[in-house]
């Protein structure tokens, strides 16, 4: 006697999807007479030809594994805007943007159409994940689900009138979410375009048009009573919502009833239709059209192509037709006809009533499958369609079910197989764990469904853990939660544009910090003001920028921070490799920095020392250039006064003296005679001389590091503080103390005032602690403290940590606001702040890191827009076209700090062409160009004297 070999039994996994299947074929081969009439020509017993007729449903491993790979390509084709190949998955963006997070509470309505009845709801949420429901069913005449489509909505306004006035509600204007199941293009949470019909609905004037416009219009023509509508949602979604109240994880919508259907959340910067690109949204994928564009025909049996054939809607919904319950009996029926037409059932005796389309629901195939009343079910639901079928026919009739919903199980498996796949590789996590809220009755009801579809999926998508939420009402709880999703975001943006509103600068107010900074810089050229001017505008005594013929060996030194550096440098001409750079660099501990000056320089000039002896410079008296990056007023080229120490620096002795005479008399007690110092720098004046070797048109120096400040090129008749009207000088603005006299007090925000509060040097240098990198970062703390203590971020709970001053550092921003990396890896930022973050928490940081770092450099752009305007007027030009030399980790390291300079310059200055020419080693290789400048103009007036 033949063995009985199902395609599945072959590979792991699937044995005991396909051993009921086999058990009965086996009990019926026993039980079964041979018949041997041929067929093709063969001599085959009965059980053979039931076999090759159940065959197709009885799909490999093989085979679903290239379903699922199929899904996986038309879901990512999908998602763009033009693909090479159309999609035949809708991937419909739902803007649900986030999943519960369980505070939200409130009355809400809900209506809920997707089949021949629908219902209407009254929702009670509570914070404790409790929900109170109230609802009524309503039918919808089969006239009217073919009708047209002001019939469908008048007729839903009715129904709804008729609910609100049975809870004297009518006068109560609830917030109404709309469930509506069926493919829509969604462009706002509120506003969805019906695509097609699905599930016997046809009704004219629908398809195209906004559904909640219809539906709004439709109670305006009673006029008795008002909603607010606030979401329309898909089943799907309403599922995932529903079980995401119960479990915050859940990111994933099954439907398998009357049709099926999943979503999931995407991340948004994947979702080509939509703007933005952080963040997730959930994807309503509308499966069931899979397979339309024949892609699924190899797996499609006779008894598929008949069912669609015979539908509404011939050629379309494929996948659906092979899944969703509202074909599953109809397949099994026309395979039934089939077996009794070749006399394998019912002695080949078949009634009208089973000839009559959809005579067997997918119910009984429900009932039939059950192990313990099956059998029973069997016989009577065949007797109710006028057959007289035999325990064998009963068994055969439970054979054929049981291949159908197996099958549907599996292809479902192999869609969520795909759909986990997509999920893990967002996360760049592939044996993560996925959580799947499931509702429909073939799922819920059907007594084999969820067990053929989690031992399916276990084999399709392997080393992915997947959890299965059942979902309680899902439409109608789950469309309640979306609703109450989305005020409890709205009541939150609310807030959290209360909170970053001073950092959104309107160009009035950046022309208002522009003319405010102008009006300064006139403020510290003039000899009357100049003492106590804010931006003290202090001449530097470097007259000229490089001319390409400065020839030389020179030492420079950068001191600016708590690494000090000493440089050889050489410069020569441009074809020969222009300026050549050995360096080292000395680092500055706290107790030097912040002890006395003689430490501090008898420390420097160690340093030196040490550079000299191990590049062979000992006894070379080489011209010096000294960048130091602190206030100074100076007096001559090789004097400064020292004005203030800034950036941690507190080193005693220092503040009102020369800090040249402090390096030489170091020089002098530590016995080094080589040094001789030519020019004293200011950093700023360092990267404009720097880039001005490079490019000739650089007359302004900017920094934007750890501090800002800036320099630029001034008319000698403007300088009133020195003697001499003709030829230029380079100015160093030091603008971080723009705004200490008050003037900028309506654009500093309580953040910035907390951050000054608590610096070292409270009430200085308020422009530099808006904009440079030491003080962003602590903003932004400031920032999520305030969100947090609101209830909008990490739950409402502030770990020790972010309590900490300064653990936000400004290169956190640099991270987190960086176009290449995912919020993965902003969460593992957070993380080790000690912060559980959830994707809406990753994505609201970066919101306010990129508000602030964005108002840095607006700010830091009116500040370099005013001197270019000063510039053009100061020589009567009608447009200006000038370089701007650029040095310092914020500008240089931040992914759009530099971009939001630039585009905000061209707007506050559109008669300047400004070019912004970063700066390679600046403050090193511009000391020494100012010192080659110096000797070269110093040879000059010599061979002229």
């Amino acid at each position: 006697m033949p063995t009985i070999s199902f395609q599945t039994l072959s590979d792991p996994g699937f044995i005991n999807m396909a051993e009921e299947s086999c058990h009965k074929l086996k009990k019926l081969q026993a039980m079964a007479k041979v018949d041997m009439r041929p067929v093709d020509g063969v001599q085959c017993p009965t059980f053979e030809k039931v076999q090759r007729c159940l065959q197709p449903f009885c799909l490999s491993k093989k085979q679903l594994e290239h379903v699922r790979d199929l899904i996986l390509d038309d879901m990512e084709r999908g998602l763009k805007k033009d693909p090479p190949k159309k999609s035949t998955l809708k991937m419909l963006p739902t803007y649900v943007r986030s999943t519960p997070d369980g505070s939200e509470s409130g009355e809400f309505l809900v209506l809920d159409l997707g089949g021949g009845k629908f219902r209407i709801l009254k929702v009670k949420l509570e914070s404790c994940h409790r929900a109170e429901m109230q609802s009524e069913i309503y039918a919808i005449p089969e006239e009217i689900m073919i009708g047209t489509g002001q019939q469908l909505f008048d007729h839903v306004a009715e129904c709804l009138g008729h609910f609100l006035h049975q809870r004297n509600l009518k006068k109560t204007i609830l917030p109404l979410g709309f469930t509506f199941s069926f493919p829509c293009v969604q462009s706002k949470l509120d506003k969805s375009v019906l695509i097609s019909w699905t599930k016997g609905f046809h009704c004219s004037g629908v398809e195209g048009k906004d559904v909640v416009q219809l539906l709004k219009d439709a109670i305006h023509r009673r006029g008795d009573y008002k909603v607010d509508v606030v979401a329309i949602v898909n089943d799907t979604v309403g599922t995932m919502m529903s079980c995401g109240y119960q479990d915050h994880s859940c990111e994933v919508g099954l439907i398998v009833g009357t049709g099926s259907n999943v979503c999931y959340m995407e991340e948004i910067g994947n979702i080509e239709s939509v703007e933005g690109d952080e963040g997730k949204m959930c994807i309503n994928v509308e499966w069931g059209a899979l397979g339309d564009d024949g892609e699924l025909s190899d797996i499609q049996t006779e008894f598929d192509h008949q069912v669609d054939i015979t539908s509404i809607t011939h050629g379309k919904q494929c996948f659906d037709k092979m899944v969703s319950g509202m074909y599953m009996g109809e397949i099994v029926r026309m395979v039934l006809i089939k077996l009794a037409s070749q006399g394998l059932l019912f002695n080949g005796v078949t009634s009208p009533a089973l000839l009559t389309k959809r005579c067997f629901q997918t119910r009984d195939l429900s009932a039939i499958e059950d192990d313990h009343t099956g059998l029973d079910a069997a016989r009577q639901i065949l007797s109710l369609l006028g057959l007289k079928p035999s325990e064998q026919d009963c068994l055969m009739v439970q054979c054929v079910c049981g291949a159908v919903s197996a099958r549907s199980a599996s292809l479902c498996a192999a869609g969520l197989a795909a759909v986990a796949t997509r999920i893990l590789q967002n996360r760049q996590d592939p044996k993560g764990s996925v959580v799947v809220g499931v509702d429909g009755s073939v799922y819920k009801m059907h007594p084999k469904f969820s067990a053929h579809l989690q031992l399916a999926l276990k084999d399709l998508a392997p080393g992915c853990q997947v959890k299965f939420l059942l979902s309680e009402d899902g439409s109608g709880k789950g469309t309640a939660v979306v609703t109450a999703v989305a005020q409890r975001l709205a009541t939150q943006r609310l807030r959290i544009n209360e909170v970053l509103a001073p950092f959104n600068l309107s160009l009035e107010k950046l022309k208002e910090i522009q003319g405010r900074m102008r009006m300064e810089m006139d403020i510290g050229l003039r000899k009357q003001t100049q003492p106590t001017a804010s931006v003290k505008m202090l001449p530097t005594y470097v007259r000229a920028t490089p001319n390409g013929t400065e020839r030389g060996d020179f030492i420079a030194l950068d001191l600016g921070g708590t690494n000090f550096r000493v440089l050889f440098v050489h410069v020569g001409k441009k074809e020969e490799g222009g300026v050549q750079i050995v360096s080292k660099s000395f680092s500055l501990a706290q107790e030097v920095i912040q002890g006395t000056g003689v430490e501090l320089f008898d420390h420097i000039v160690d340093c030196i020392t040490e550079f000299q002896e191990e590049n062979d410079l000992r006894g070379r008296r080489l011209p010096l250039g000294f960048t130091f990056s602190f206030p100074c007023r100076q007096t001559s080229l090789d004097q400064g006064i020292l004005i203030t120490w800034t950036k941690g620096f507190s080193a005693s002795g220092c503040v009102g003296e020369d800090v040249v005479r402090l390096l030489r008399e170091a020089a002098i007690r530590k016995g080094n005679s080589d040094l001789m110092v030519v020019a004293l720098v200011n950093d700023t004046v360092g990267t404009m001389m720097s880039c001005g070797y490079d490019d000739p048109a650089c007359e302004i120096g900017l920094i934007v590091g750890t501090g800002t400040n800036a320099c630029y090129m001034e008319e000698m008749k403007n300088i009133e503080v020195l003697e001499g009207s003709d030829g230029l000088m380079c100015v160093n603005m030091e603008w971080g103390a723009f705004g200490d006299n008050g003037c900028l007090e309506n654009i500093i925000s309580d953040f910035d005032r907390d951050v000054d509060q608590f610096s070292i040097n409270p009430g200085k240098q308020k422009y530099e602690k808006m904009i440079s990198g030491m003080y962003l970062g602590e903003i932004v703390r400031q920032i999520l403290i305030v969100l947090t203590k609101s209830g909008i971020l990490f739950g409402g709970k502030i770990s020790e940590r972010l309590k900490t001053r300064d653990i936000f550092p400004t290169k956190f921003l640099s991270l987190i606001e960086s176009d290449t990396l995912g919020l993965v890896q902003v969460r593992s930022i957070l993380t080790d702040l000690g912060l559980r973050s959830t994707c809406d928490d990753t994505v609201l940081v970066k919101e306010v890191c990129t508000i602030v770092s964005k108002r840095a450099a607006q700010m830091c752009a009116a500040g370099i827009a005013a001197v270019v305007e000063k510039i053009r007027e100061n020589r009567g030009l009608d447009n200006l076209k000038t370089t701007v030399g650029v040095d310092g980790t914020l500008y240089k390291l931040h992914p759009h700090f530099a971009v939001n300079v630039q585009e905000t310059v061209k707007i506050l200055a559109p008669q300047c062409d400004v070019t912004f020419l970063r700066s390679d080693d600046g403050s090193g290789k511009g000391a020494a160009l100012i010192t080659a400048v110096a000797c070269r103009i110093a040879g000059a007036e010599a061979r002229a004297a």
